[in-house]
């Protein structure tokens, strides 16, 4: 059904087409109709950062910033969703067009500045939703918080979604949050890990339950940098790292309409810098903490991919715009293909 509905999606901007497309899905899943979209993939228990997941293949933080379609996303069958990214206080994010697709290239490239109605209605989304599967809650800074104080933000969402989450997400990988990236490296980046450890230990007791932290990554930096960045999340205790986010790189789509446009390139681009940074942090990490692979991801051949060059789960997005819920249970047979030796 989705092959049928997309053309009419792409008539309207990217952004406007994003908006009434979750929107429908959650009147669909009012009606109990969300099965005529796609097959659920059959169960494939994973255990991952002591979580167990009912299924390898997850939906990537961005498509549901707010935690406001939870439960319809869910009736897709994803074994996880994440959602955000979400800051201390509501931001509108980036001006208008920021969203942008390109379809000869299987991509989008978008802009959108960590717009989100703000930590407190994001809580508010998840308690009032039905969802009792796997949570994953990405966490950012605010657009005009310094970056000295971004540990200020960081610990300000993680005190707030603590109780609700599966897991959290630090982001420190959009491209789109001037200063952010910079979070990733040297000395800022030991100190945020090890106020976020100390704060994760502190809820820990709080709430009589641990919630694992993991960290999303950028798929631009060079080998050394991905090496210091992975000994520094084990060294600090994270417990799980995700890569990638979006890539700043053009050369793939440079020729294409949009293809110009300011943000992070997500979808068939990052394909192959995103397996390269998994197969390096696995080369680095030695199994010291798990790796979700994002990135490129539009086939089960592509999940399996990534699952070889190390990755443990996989989520997806962009793929997921392009091909629809179908893609789900692709990817899941694929992965549980390559984990029996097929």
């Amino acid at each position: 059904m989705y092959s049928l509905l997309r053309p009419l999606l792409f008539c309207l901007s990217a952004e406007r087409a994003h908006t009434f497309s979750l929107r429908a899905l959650s009147a669909a899943q009012r009606l109990g109709l969300v099965g005529l979209f796609a097959a659920r993939p059959a169960r494939d228990p994973r255990t991952v950062m002591g979580i167990e997941f009912p299924n390898p293949v997850g939906l990537a933080a961005g498509l549901d910033k707010n935690a406001s379609h939870i439960d319809a996303l869910a009736a897709l069958g994803f074994g996880f969703i994440e959602v955000g990214t979400v800051t201390p206080r509501a931001q509108p994010g980036n001006p208008l067009p920021r969203l942008f697709r390109l379809p000869e290239a299987g991509a989008i490239i978008n802009r959108m500045g960590f717009n989100n109605d703000g930590v407190d209605a994001l809580v508010s989304a998840v308690e009032a939703s039905t969802f009792s599967g796997v949570l994953g809650i990405n966490i950012g800074k605010n657009k005009d918080t310094p970056a000295e104080q971004a540990v200020d933000d960081y610990l300000h969402c993680l005190r707030k979604v603590y109780g609700i989450a599966s897991y959290v997400t630090v982001n420190l990988s959009s491209p789109n949050t001037p200063g952010l990236r910079d979070l990733q490296f040297g000395e800022p980046l030991r100190e945020l890990l090890k106020a976020l450890k100390a704060e994760q230990g502190s809820l820990a007791e709080q709430h009589g339950r641990y919630i694992p932290l993991a960290v999303k990554i950028a798929p631009d930096m060079a080998e050394d940098d991905i090496r210091d960045v992975a000994r520094a999340l084990v060294e600090a205790g994270i417990d799980g790292v995700i890569a990638t986010n979006t890539t700043i790189a053009r050369d793939a789509v440079k020729h294409l309409p949009h293809g110009d446009e300011m943000g992070g390139l997500s979808g068939r681009p990052v394909r192959e810098s995103s397996t390269r940074v998994i197969a390096i942090l696995k080369d680095e990490l030695a199994g010291a903490l798990p790796i979700i692979g994002v990135g490129g991801i539009d086939s089960g051949e592509v999940a399996a991919e990534k699952i070889a060059a190390g990755a443990d789960l996989v989520q997806v997005y962009t793929g997921f715009i392009y091909r629809g819920p179908a893609l789900i249970a692709e990817a899941a047979r694929a992965i549980a293909a390559i984990s029996r030796g097929a």
